[in-house]
C-alpha cells in the first residue's frame, strides 16, 4: 500500500466552498465529541463516507460505532464525510474542489482506505459521485497503487454483486470486531509496503466475512475463484459478546439538526420474528441482548455528554427485549426527573406492548408506531407475522387509554398470497382501531371491540368525529429481498401497485375516514430496489449509466428521477420492471448465495411453509364463508 500524502484543504474550502452553500453547517466538522488527529502522524488513514445528507448519516448508529472503534485505535484516524447536496457538488465541480473530510478537510484520496456505509439498494449513485467528486476512478480494475483501497459495509454487502466493480472489499455482517481485525493487516501490510492487491489477497485468505470481488468471475449464479485456494461461501462477522461490544458513550453532537437526534442505545441485535420479507431477521443472527444495567449505563453517560432530550431503544424488535418493562421502569426513574423522553421503536404486538403506554405513560409522548404488515390475519401467517388481532386491539387500546394522541402503523402490499380482499381490510382495520379511541373515551360500557370484519353501515361517517383517534399508515410495496425466504420470487407489476393504491383511497373516502391518513412510498423507486437487490454484475454497468444521467439521492421523492434509470437499464438491454419481477429456481441459486446469508435449506422450508399457509388459509377462509 502507498504511503500517500495529505492533501489539506482547509483554506480552499473555508475561502471558495463554505461561504457559497445554503447550508455550510452540513460541512464544517468541529462538533462537540467529534475526533480529530494529526493525519500525518497516524499509520492508517480512514475515511468513512455515508452516502446520504450529513442529517440522514449522522443519524446512522452504525456509522457512530464504527467511528468511535477506529479512532480508539492508536494511530489510526478515522474521519466522516457525508454526500454533498446539489448546491455543494455544484459549486465543488465548478471550482475543482476534491471532495473532502470533515475533521481535517483532507482530500479523500488522501486517505488509505475509503470505507462506505451501503444501506440501501439506492445508495449506490450517491457511492459514485463521490468517489467522481475525490477524483478518483469509478472502477476498482481502473484504479492503481496510489489510490485507497474502497470498502463497503452494512446490510448491502450481503447482496452487493450490482456494485461489485466499484470496490475493492466488503465487509459482511457486524463491523465492531471486524474493522479492528482488518485495521491491524492494513498497518502491518502499509508498513512493509506490499501491494495493494497482495494486501487484499492476505485479507481474502485470512477471514471468511472478507469479500474482494476482483478475485472471483460469476457465472450462471456461481462463484469461481480466479486465484487457488480461495472460498467461494461467506460467512457475515458475529459480535458475539454484545454486552460489552464497543458503543460510542460520547455521540457527536450535529450543528445541523439530524433525522434522529437522540441518544441511540442498541438493547438487542437479531430478531426472534422470521418476517419472510426481512433481510435484517435473517442476515443479523444470532439474538443477542445488553443488560438492563449497561443499557442504563450506556444512556445516562451519552446523555450527559450530548444533552440529547430523548433516549430511543433501538433493535429490530425492542418489543422482543425480555426485561423491557422492568427496562422501561429504570430509565423512567433517571431520566423522568430531566424532561427526557424515550422512544421505543420497532415495538412487536405481544403482551409487553400492551403494558408499554402505562410504563410510558410519564414520559413525553411521540408515535406508537406498529409494523402491522398485513391487515389480516391469514396473510400474516403467510409471511410469518405472528400478531393476532385481539392483540393489536388491545396494544392499540391501552396506547389510547394511556394519552397518546396518535398511532402510526406499517403497512406492505404486493405480499405472496395478497387478495384484493385483502387491500381493502388495511383501511377497514385502520378506521377501527381509530374509532376504538371514541368507545374508550366512552367508558366501560363503550368498549365493545370487534376483531372480526364487520359489514359498514351507513352511517360510515361517524367514523371521523372527532375524538375518534389519528392513525398515519403507511404503505409500502413489497420487494423480494436477497437472503429471504421470498427472495426467489418475482415483485409484482407496477399496475397492481397502482390498482391497490386507489382501492385504499376509494375506500378511505367510501368510511369517511378522516382521521386515517395514508402515505404510499414511491413504486418506481420500490421496483429499482427489487431490479437492484437480486442483481448481478452486470447491473454495475446499469448504476454507472444512471450515475452519468444525473442519478443522485435516488432515496429522496424530490430526487428520485425514475426515467433515467429506465434509460440506464435499457442502454444495458435489460428492463427494470422486468428484472424486478423475475424469478429465480432456488436450484440454480441466485447472484447473493455466496454472501453470509442462512443456509438455502432453511430459507426453502419457510418458502415452503407460506406457500401451505397461502393454499390452506385460501381455503379455510373459503369454507368459512360458504358457511356462513
Amino acid at each position: 500500500m502507498d504511503n500517500r500524502k495529505v492533501q489539506n484543504l482547509e483554506g480552499r474550502v473555508n475561502g471558495e466552498f463554505l461561504p457559497f452553500v445554503r447550508r455550510p453547517a452540513r460541512y464544517i466538522g468541529g462538533e462537540v465529541n467529534q475526533v480529530k488527529k494529526d493525519l500525518s502522524d497516524c499509520r492508517l488513514r480512514i475515511a468513512l463516507c455515508f452516502p446520504d445528507v450529513y442529517e440522514v448519516g449522522m443519524s446512522h448508529t452504525g456509522l457512530a460505532i464504527i467511528y468511535d472503534i477506529l479512532n480508539q485505535l492508536a494511530g489510526v484516524a478515522a474521519e466522516r464525510c457525508f454526500s454533498p447536496w446539489a448546491d455543494a457538488e455544484k459549486i465543488l465541480r465548478d471550482k475543482k474542489i476534491p471532495m473532502f473530510s470533515l475533521e481535517s478537510k483532507a482530500a479523500l484520496a488522501s486517505f488509505d482506505c475509503i470505507g462506505f456505509s451501503l444501506t440501501n439498494e439506492l445508495c449506490y449513485t450517491n457511492v459514485l459521485n463521490i468517489l467522481d467528486l475525490a477524483g478518483l476512478k469509478l472502477r476498482s480494475r481502473d484504479r492503481d497503487e496510489s489510490d485507497p483501497l474502497i470498502i463497503g459495509g452494512g446490510m448491502q454487502a450481503n447482496s452487493c454483486e450490482p456494485a461489485a466493480d466499484f470496490f475493492d472489499l466488503f465487509v459482511l455482517g457486524d463491523g465492531e470486531e471486524a474493522v479492528v481485525a482488518l485495521a491491524k493487516v492494513l498497518i502491518e501490510e502499509k508498513a512493509k509496503g506490499t501491494s495493494k492487491r497482495d494486501t487484499l489477497k492476505r485479507i481474502a485468505e485470512s477471514f471468511e466475512w472478507a469479500y474482494v470481488p476482483q478475485f472471483y468471475e460469476l457465472e450462471n449464479n456461481r462463484l469461481k475463484p480466479l486465484l487457488p485456494d480461495l472460498r467461494t461461501q461467506f460467512k457475515s462477522a458475529v459480535v458475539e459478546d454484545f454486552e460489552n461490544a464497543s458503543v460510542p458513550l460520547s455521540p457527536i453532537v450535529p450543528f445541523v439538526q439530524a433525522i434522529h437526534e437522540r441518544v441511540c442505545v442498541e438493547i438487542m441485535r437479531g430478531c426472534p420474528g422470521r418476517c419472510r420479507f426481512c433481510q435484517a431477521s435473517f442476515c443479523r443472527r444470532p439474538i443477542r441482548y445488553r443488560s438492563i444495567d449497561r443499557i442504563v449505563e450506556i444512556a445516562k453517560k451519552a446523555y450527559a455528554a450530548t444533552g440529547f432530550d430523548t433516549v430511543s431503544l433501538l433493535s429490530l424488535s425492542s418489543g422482543d427485549y425480555p426485561d423491557l418493562e422492568k427496562l422501561v421502569e429504570k430509565l423512567n426513574e433517571y431520566f423522568h426527573e430531566k424532561s427526557v423522553g424515550l422512544s421505543l421503536p420497532s415495538l412487536r404486538v405481544q403482551e409487553q406492548l400492551k403494558l408499554l403506554p402505562a410504563l410510558a405513560s410519564d414520559v413525553r409522548k411521540g408515535a406508537i408506531t406498529i409494523a402491522v404488515e398485513a391487515a389480516g390475519e391469514r396473510l400474516r401467517r403467510v409471511i410469518n407475522k405472528p400478531l393476532k388481532d385481539e392483540d393489536l386491539f388491545a396494544a392499540v387500546g391501552q396506547a389510547w387509554k394511556s394519552g397518546w394522541g396518535h398511532i402510526k402503523l406499517y403497512f406492505m402490499v404486493g405480499l405472496p398470497g395478497e387478495t384484493e380482499e385483502d387491500i381493502r381490510k388495511i383501511v377497514e382495520l385502520c378506521v377501527r382501531l381509530a374509532n376504538l379511541r371514541r368507545e374508550i373515551d366512552a367508558g366501560p360500557e363503550g368498549v365493545a371491540v370487534q376483531t372480526e370484519s364487520v359489514a359498514v353501515p351507513a352511517t360510515a361517517k361517524r367514523f371521523g368525529g372527532s375524538r375518534a383517534g389519528q392513525i398515519n399508515a403507511a404503505v409500502s410495496w413489497f420487494v423480494p429481498k436477497a437472503h429471504t425466504p421470498f427472495g426467489w420470487l418475482g415483485q409484482k407489476p407496477a399496475g397492481y401497485f397502482e390498482k391497490a393504491r386507489q382501492i385504499i383511497l376509494d375506500e378511505k373516502r367510501r368510511l369517511y375516514a378522516k382521521t386515517v391518513q395514508f402515505k404510499f412510498h414511491h413504486i418506481d423507486m420500490s421496483i429499482l430496489e427489487a431490479a437492484i437487490g437480486r442483481g448481478d454484475r452486470q447491473l454495475s454497468n446499469v448504476i454507472e449509466s444512471a450515475f452519468r444521467r444525473g442519478a443522485r439521492f435516488d432515496l429522496w421523492d424530490d430526487c428520485f428521477d425514475a426515467e433515467k434509470w429506465k434509460g440506464a437499464f435499457a442502454e444495458a438491454g435489460l428492463d427494470m420492471e422486468a428484472c424486478a419481477q423475475k424469478q429465480f429456481v432456488p436450484a440454480d441459486g441466485g447472484p447473493w448465495e455466496h454472501l453470509g446469508g442462512p443456509e438455502k435449506e432453511y430459507l426453502m422450508g419457510h418458502l415452503e411453509e407460506a406457500v401451505k399457509e397461502k393454499t390452506e388459509g385460501r381455503g379455510q377462509n373459503t369454507e368459512q364463508k360458504n358457511n356462513q
